[in-house]
């Protein structure tokens, strides 16, 4: 569904590149996710790949059409739910819906039950302008998958969501996926980038740096060690085994029998942890000790 090669990007001549050289693809069915912080580059390549920045150089297949070059009509196949809503703030929460309906050529879902879908349905002759942040990021992302496109774009989609309201917004992405919706997602959330993503890149300073499967990231970075946390006498230890030979060590064979195991888990690295490892910096600014070394045994 999406081809890039070799993207690159800058606003004027005088400003660095905020796009440099990346190149990736996403099959069909697929959620792709890109993960970098604020500033990174993930929605200028977002705003690209939606056709509203057309002075790239390089290669964007969108759908087999190259996107600065592509009819009108490729607009009816997809959708798009930026991180900061666009809606008419005069206008009911179903007024918009019907509005925006206006703009596709195809058969729309019926605005009574995508307000139902992200639990608005009780405020759908409320005026938009009386929402919170949470209530219109709902109605955008409702507003983004009427036309049931088929590649959708989304940017921090659960931005201002409670957890309630997360959820639900993440359950129905996962419920495009399954009818074969394509979904490219932009977030500095770890959490949604695991939790929905097939596969993701992680962006700095305009660069892809790495790319994969989460799982398969994780593995590729994590260290190979077995944490063991012991408790006796209301004293906790954490002792770290090495997983070579894991069978054979000792000093773990006399830990197992001893009784006093507490909590055990291998050492996968987190994706805030792969970014800190190839970036040199993290994603949020605060510190993460997910991978501190244990006692090492």
């Amino acid at each position: 569904m999406i081809r890039v090669t070799n993207l690159t990007f800058r606003y004027n001549s005088g400003s660095p590149d905020a796009v440099k050289n990346i190149s990736f693809q996403i099959d069909k069915g697929e959620i792709f996710g890109f993960l970098g912080p604020s500033g990174a580059g993930k929605s200028t390549a977002q705003k690209i790949l939606t056709g509203q920045l057309k002075t790239y150089s390089g290669s964007v297949i969108i759908a087999e059409n190259e996107i600065k070059d592509a009819e009108r009509s490729l607009y009816n196949r997809i959708g798009v739910a930026f991180e900061f809503p666009n809606l008419y703030e005069k206008l009911t929460a179903k007024e918009n819906l019907k509005l925006f309906g206006s703009f596709y050529s195809r058969r729309l879902i019926d605005p009574d039950l995508l307000l139902k879908m992200v639990n608005l349905y009780e405020d759908r002759d409320t005026l938009v302008g009386s929402f919170s942040k949470g209530m219109k990021m709902r109605l955008n992302f409702a507003r983004s998958i009427m036309h049931s496109p088929d590649l959708l774009f989304l940017d921090e989609p659960t931005s201002g969501l409670d957890p309630v309201n997360a959820r639900m917004v993440k359950d129905i992405i996962r419920s495009l996926k399954d009818q074969g919706t394509t979904i490219f997602l932009t977030t500095h959330n770890m959490h949604d980038a695991e939790t929905l993503c097939d596969r993701l890149a992680l962006i700095d300073n305009g660069a892809l740096v790495v790319s994969g499967s989460p799982s398969d990231l994780k593995l590729q970075f994590g260290i190979k060690q077995l944490k063991v946390t012991l408790k006796h006498d209301s004293i906790r230890k954490e002792i770290a085994f090495s997983l070579d030979g894991l069978g054979n060590n000792i000093s773990f064979l006399e830990v197992i029998k001893s009784g006093n195991i507490e909590t055990m888990h291998t050492c996968e690295a987190s994706l805030e942890d792969i970014f800190v490892l190839v970036t040199g910096h993290n994603l949020t600014g605060f510190q993460t000790d997910s991978m501190k070394n244990a006692e090492t045994i």
